[in-house]
């Protein structure tokens, strides 16, 4: 780490950077330090800012650069495999298969992140405009949101880009948050902690949220056609996930955007319910501690097997 040192108007900036290498590119990270500062004053900043940096390096390294999550050739061999012998058989769904996924989905993904709609009344919302008493207008305005979005990607030809991460955040949250469809700000950072406040993961520097969801999806679309799409929408979903690049909603996002990739590989959507949130959780851990994507494939295949009892 070295201080960096720019002079304009009169004023004398003082920057704290380090450059580092993320996957084949070398990138800098900087922390601004003050204007105007005494050698003592710099040493102070300088020794204060050094955690923050770090940090900002430690989530550009690990977020960038996904191809370390992938299985091995001959687990992606058996991966599709599975696939091909019918073991995730690909539905066709009627469109009251449909309605019962999407009201499922629908619960489930809005209750994981605390929202106190019942399953029967999300099935009156979505079916007869009913509101439920006492619920709040978030809350409702987040389950038509969720259907809305589920019914986008059905017909949206995109795998993924950045607009269309946009877009289905837009759809979600148009009527409940007035930053929709708006990544965070520079200076708007994410923490997430358990119930303990015991800090669980990090999002990414504001600042890195563009370059990072741009180089996930040039990952994605150099690797669309080696990996089997399980793989590739575990890896989306987790990388989208350690990003974290809205203010808040970024775990309906990555659900949905997990069901588009699925989709767009002919595979049938599925829904994390509720009562597995502490796997699905842990496997996101594993997933940012270790690039284990093994727990996420397995919560998949779980979630996967529920689903075709429900539509049964």
């Amino acid at each position: 780490m070295h201080i960096e040192t720019r002079e304009r108007n009169n004023q004398k900036k003082y920057y704290l950077a380090h450059s580092y290498r993320a996957g084949s590119k070398v990138k800098k990270a900087i922390v601004y330090l003050g204007a105007n500062l005494t050698p003592q004053e710099l040493e102070i900043k300088k020794t204060n800012a050094e955690a923050k940096l770090k940090e900002k390096i430690r989530a550009a390294q690990v977020i960038s650069d996904p191809y370390f999550t992938a299985l091995s050739p001959s687990e992606c061999e058996e991966l599709r495999t599975l696939e091909a012998h019918g073991e995730l058989q690909i539905l066709h769904l009627s469109d009251l298969d449909w309605d019962k996924f999407k009201e499922a989905f629908t619960y489930n993904t809005n209750a994981i992140e605390g929202s106190y709609i019942e399953p029967k009344e999300v099935k009156d919302i979505l079916r007869e405009d009913k509101w439920p008493e006492g619920k709040s207008k978030e809350d409702i305005a987040e389950t038509y949101g969720v259907s809305e979005a589920i019914d986008y990607i059905r017909t949206v030809e995109e795998h993924i880009s950045v607009e269309l991460i946009k877009e289905i955040h837009r759809k979600v949250f148009k009527n409940s948050k007035p930053f929709a469809g708006e990544f965070r700000n520079k200076g708007i950072e994410v923490v997430v902690a358990d119930a303990n406040g015991n800090v669980i993961h990090r999002g990414a520097p504001a600042e890195f949220v563009p370059r990072l969801l741009k180089e996930l999806t040039e990952w994605y679309s150099n690797n669309k056609g080696q990996y089997p799409p399980l793989v590739l929408a575990a890896v989306v979903h987790n990388q989208f996930e350690m990003i974290h690049p809205f203010q808040d909603g970024n775990g309906r996002v990555g659900r949905i955007l997990l069901n588009n990739i699925l989709l767009k590989h002919n595979l049938p959507p599925l829904n994390i319910e509720l009562r597995n949130r502490r796997e699905y959780y842990a496997a996101l851990q594993a997933y940012e501690k270790a690039h284990d994507l093994r727990p996420t494939l397995d919560l998949m295949l779980k979630e996967y097997r529920a689903l075709k009892q429900m539509l049964k």
